[in-house]
């Protein structure tokens, strides 16, 4: 049996898409036969801090798991504790959620130090590999197929919806997403924002302002983190799905949103391109001369209904061509096995 210890970070505390891969990985690895310990890391990552490495160093002193996988959230600030275990024998592979830049001498040696490097997204891979790192495997993101059916069509007994899933961050932009839908009040549709109010109060409360200030409150609907259950009931709602983050290096809730045969708008330039594909299932919009182009997209596809009928047939089909996290948990096997 395959043993590994995943070293994640236990400071980030909302639904992100890095939290989600850990915790998906760890259950495929499981289920594909390997033997899976979880070791969650306090600490001011990615900094961190000298008891926060000196926890590190803890966790991958041990002689019976040959193989570490280690959060590049953690990696990032303690390229001496990496180098020391790889010098001592031991396999740290390095995940990495973002792209590293090269511009922080930490990060260098981190990923330096360690045995090899699993990226989540072929951007992050690339750039990997423009620093000049080898040993760099692509560990795309899987998808779960919902237990229920969406359905097919929204008509004229019901407004459109669209939803936007992630934490209220400036990156993601929420308030642009807000200001677009107020161009077009004219037209008849819902919203959700799902996401953590808590990750960033002060920009919470900046989304929640604007909403008011545009007389969106009727229409747009601040869900507060949700899982589960009742995550599955918006996506049952949505009729297209936004991901306009400023950057992204994948974009998981695109993919999240194409297995519920979603369609879905991203921001152009981001991570979040590569997610949503060559399908056909939504467009990517270009936001470096404002929201424009996004009311533009948005109004499109509310008055054409042929528009709105070849995004959800593309988005059905793109729902059984995507990738399962077995297939992750393969690709990563193969890299730390060497097999």
């Amino acid at each position: 049996m395959v043993k590994i210890r995943m070293v994640l970070p236990a400071n980030v505390r909302h639904r992100s898409g890095g939290n989600i891969y850990n915790a998906r990985l760890a259950e495929a690895l499981r289920a594909q036969g390997a033997g899976v310990s979880i070791c969650k890391l306090d600490g001011e990552w990615p900094s961190g801090t000298a008891g926060g490495r000196s926890r590190l160093a803890d966790a991958l002193a041990g002689v019976d798991l040959p193989t570490y996988i280690v959060d590049g959230l953690i990696a990032m600030g303690a390229p001496a504790e990496i180098e020391a275990a790889t010098a001592a024998g031991r396999s740290v592979w390095v995940l990495l959620h973002m792209p590293p830049t090269g511009d922080n001498p930490l990060e260098k040696s981190a990923l330096h130090a360690a045995t090899g490097l699993l990226c989540t997204g072929s951007g992050t891979a690339e750039a990997a590999r423009r620093l000049g790192l080898v040993n760099v495997h692509l560990a795309s993101p899987g998808v779960d197929l919902p237990a229920k059916a969406r359905p097919r069509h929204w008509t004229a007994s019901g407004a459109p919806h669209f939803v936007m899933v992630g934490a209220l961050l400036p990156n993601k932009d929420q308030i642009s997403f807000v200001d677009a839908l107020a161009r077009i009040k004219d037209l008849a549709w819902t919203a959700a924002l799902v996401g953590s109010s808590t990750a960033n109060p002060l920009y919470a409360a900046a989304v929640r302002e604007r909403i008011f200030q545009n007389g969106l409150e009727q229409r747009v609907e601040l869900t507060g983190e949700l899982s589960g259950q009742a995550l599955e009931a918006q996506w049952l709602r949505a009729d297209v799905s936004l991901l306009i983050s400023h950057s992204e290096s994948f974009g998981m809730v695109v993919q999240e949103s194409l297995a519920h045969g979603i369609p879905v708008v991203v921001r152009k330039g981001t991570g979040a391109v590569e997610a949503l594909g060559v399908h056909g299932a939504g467009e990517a919009v270009d936001l470096t001369a404002g929201i424009g182009s996004l009311e533009t997209v948005l109004r499109r596809w509310l008055g054409d209904p042929a528009l709105r009928e070849s995004w959800r047939v593309a988005a059905e089909a793109a729902s059984r061509a995507l990738p399962r996290w077995e297939d992750t948990a393969r690709e990563v096997l193969r890299a730390v096995t060497g097999t």
